[in-house]
């Protein structure tokens, strides 16, 4: 059952067998893949030890899909994602330290310890969040693409949401006006197989979710989202017809996680199979990218060893620097609110 899924997932999406990125390329996207990798299986030990509160949503087995896209975006384009955004922060550049002293409440976090997990938060990088209410960014993402249209900009506005999200009035109201109103944004879907613990085909008549771009006459691609090199040339096209044709773009990206929906979820055992996650794990992104560098000469294992070092301590350090960090002060209650038109 399971391996026949596992088919299914991936039949249809484009591939790239043979990328074309430099060294350097490869080497930056999975310095970045393992960092989002190893940020967040230790803001999972974090959370289990009760050193972050909340809700926490982690990115493990995604990876490919925020690197692999964001790396085609410009300084100033714009980006919003769903509640499970880490990964996507990092990859924008956000700094580890910022972004775990945030997940702590700290005041040295990304949004000064306010938003938490599911709100990370830099408008200097575009990075416009980080949100908790399912689909509620979509039609923010036309209003940024709207906002550049009309400054004539060249700038390009990117949405990331989950598979779920594709079954709520907003994602086919705000599809419909950027298609209508020829708007430079790009859609991705990260369709991962669940909306919580509900697998697609029970919550779906259309399973080939990017065929929803056809009501609005809309691009559509679905893509390999474990294949770091596929997500870049979907992702290139999508950002490419955005920015010199001002159209909308909706990507699926076929992706997976290989832990829970979030810190208070099982990874198997509910709704999924241990055979099934492991099924995937055959195809883990970073696997993927270290085999493909290794067999072009790259990089070999000892140094794949000392990037994981690299790292480590980076996400250590982060950790370090949160925990010692102040929360907040009580006086920050009322800072960053928008109020009688300020």
């Amino acid at each position: 059952m399971a391996g026949t899924r596992a088919q299914t997932r991936v039949k249809g999406a484009s591939r790239t067998s043979d990328p074309g990125a430099s060294p350097e390329q490869c080497r930056s996207y999975l310095r970045q893949m393992r960092l989002i990798r190893h940020f967040e299986e230790k803001a999972g030990e974090a959370y289990s030890l009760g050193k972050i509160g909340g809700f926490c949503h982690l990115y493990i087995g995604q990876e490919a899909v925020a690197v692999g896209s964001i790396a085609a975006l410009l300084a100033d384009d714009y980006i919003t994602t769903s509640y499970r955004d880490h990964g996507h922060a990092l990859a924008r550049g956000l700094s580890a330290r910022s972004v775990m002293a945030e997940l702590y409440g700290k005041a040295t976090g990304c949004s000064r310890g306010k938003g938490g997990s599911m709100h990370l938060f830099d408008a200097s990088l575009g990075f416009l969040g980080g949100h908790g209410i399912v689909g509620g960014h979509i039609p923010l993402t036309a209003g940024m693409a709207f906002a550049a249209k009309y400054r004539k900009t060249d700038q390009v506005a990117v949405c990331y949401f989950g598979e779920a999200a594709v079954n709520i009035g907003s994602f086919h109201e705000t599809l419909n006006m950027a298609a209508l109103w020829k708007l430079p944004a790009v859609f991705i879907v990260e369709n991962n197989g669940y909306g919580m613990g509900t697998a697609l085909a029970r919550a779906s008549s259309l399973l080939d979710l990017a065929h929803r771009a056809y009501s609005y006459e809309m691009a559509e691609e679905v893509v390999d989202g474990q294949d770091v090199f596929a997500v870049r040339s979907a992702m290139d096209r999508a950002v490419e017809r955005a920015r010199l044709e001002s159209l909308p773009t909706l990507l699926e990206m076929r992706t997976y996680r290989y832990v829970g929906h979030s810190m208070s979820d099982a990874a198997h055992g509910t709704y999924r199979s241990k055979e099934e996650v492991e099924e995937f794990r055959q195809r883990d992104p970073i696997k993927l990218l270290e085999k493909h560098m290794i067999a072009a000469g790259m990089i070999d294992e000892a140094g794949v060893k000392a990037l994981d070092v690299e790292i480590m301590a980076e996400v250590e350090d982060a950790v370090t620097f949160a925990e010692e960090s102040p929360d907040p002060a009580p006086e920050e209650l009322w800072t960053d609110v928008l109020a009688g038109g300020q």
